[in-house]
């Protein structure tokens, strides 16, 4: 049986076991000491939205950022920060998941949180890069009202907890995965290189997929429920998904984007081609080192994995996104949204793909 996240039924649960390598114990990127995840679901009639945030871990992330990579699957987003973790390699601030008109308010939430939190960014000190990633949820949210608020992400922050909901909650409120009910998902594995075990997480933000690819551990899952699924099949993909993957094994900015570049792999197991109008976007990042804001050490020692061990991180990583993703369908509720638009949850179809 799988280890449940705040008493949800995971795909665990159904007995579908994805991939070889062991889950940590909550089977989440909250696996990763000191890693938290928090929401803010706004979900009230035709508002179905909300907030996710990561935070890298429970210190000051300004005066203490963590090493960190992004890689761009495919391009279609209007993500915020990503230009200077490319170039310089670290993140400093919590991550923030939401819809694709809220990334402003995001954005503006961020910077406000970070100065009320650090009294010398811009003034004796330099300015900050605000991380945050959007997907499309306007087919059942009203996403033109704009209704996520600055105090959304402050309250988000402060709920981070190493426990979390997954499915239909915070930026995953109103997403459509597979053209059925997508949201938040996450999932873990731990590798061990001489005698001592690393954990390697995802957490997704889904909103992908035409429902006749979906693929369940192998099974043609979409094929089987597109006959029972009330929704008209569509020939492109036209969504998004985020990708934001933890480790605490010591590893170079190079590395993680590596590691980032296999997450492609995870998708792509589940069903995805990967399609023209659809936005995959991957963060990775460590907590294995801090790169100190105010370090005064001229040279600085950083830690790496021996390169001949990442094939086991690359596998890690392919497994947890994969699981991630179905975690996000199963544990997602049937949601009416906008205009009566419905995305129905894949648990209403499972007893149908288990047969």
């Amino acid at each position: 049986m799988g280890i449940t996240i705040k008493a949800q039924k995971r795909i665990r649960d159904y007995g579908i076991v994805i991939g070889k390598i062991n889950t940590g114990k909550k089977n989440a990127i909250t696996d990763v000491n000191g890693v938290k995840v928090g929401h803010i679901t706004l979900d009230n009639g035709g508002i179905k939205t909300g907030v996710t945030v990561i935070l890298p871990h429970g210190g000051n992330i300004f005066r203490d950022k963590v090493m960190a990579a992004c890689h761009i699957i495919n391009g279609f987003g209007k993500s915020v920060g990503l230009i200077q973790i490319d170039e310089l390699g670290t993140i400093e601030t919590p991550i923030v998941l939401t819809n694709t008109f809220s990334i402003g308010v995001a954005a503006d939430a961020l910077i406000e949180y970070m100065i009320n939190e650090n009294d010398d960014i811009g003034l004796t000190t330099s300015s900050v890069n605000p991380v945050v990633c959007e997907c499309n949820d306007s087919y059942l949210n009203d996403m033109r009202g704009r209704h996520v608020k600055k105090e959304n992400i402050f309250d988000a922050i402060k709920n981070a907890d190493a426990e979390f909901e997954e499915g239909s909650v915070g930026a995953g409120t109103g997403m459509t995965c597979y053209q059925l009910k997508g949201g938040i998902g996450s999932a873990s594995r731990r590798v061990a290189f001489e005698n001592r075990s690393y954990t390697v997480g995802a957490l997704v933000l889904t909103n992908f997929g035409v429902k006749d690819d979906l693929m369940v551990d192998g099974i043609k899952a979409g094929e089987i429920i597109s006959n029972l699924c009330p929704v008209e099949s569509i020939r492109r993909d036209n969504g998004s998904v985020i990708i934001v993957l933890a480790t605490d094994i010591p590893m170079t900015e190079r590395q993680l984007k590596r590691i980032s570049k296999r997450a492609a792999a995870g998708i792509c197991r589940t069903g995805s081609y990967i399609g023209n109008g659809s936005g995959e976007i991957v963060i990775a990042f460590t907590t294995a080192h801090k790169i100190k804001h105010y370090g005064k050490e001229p040279v600085v020692a950083v830690k790496m994995l021996n390169e001949t061990l990442l094939d086991d991180v690359f596998r890690a990583v392919v497994e947890s996104t994969e699981e991630a993703v179905l975690n996000s369908l199963i544990c997602a509720e049937t949601t009416k949204g906008r205009d009566g638009n419905i995305s129905y949850s894949l648990k209403e179809y499972i007893r149908e793909i288990l047969k």
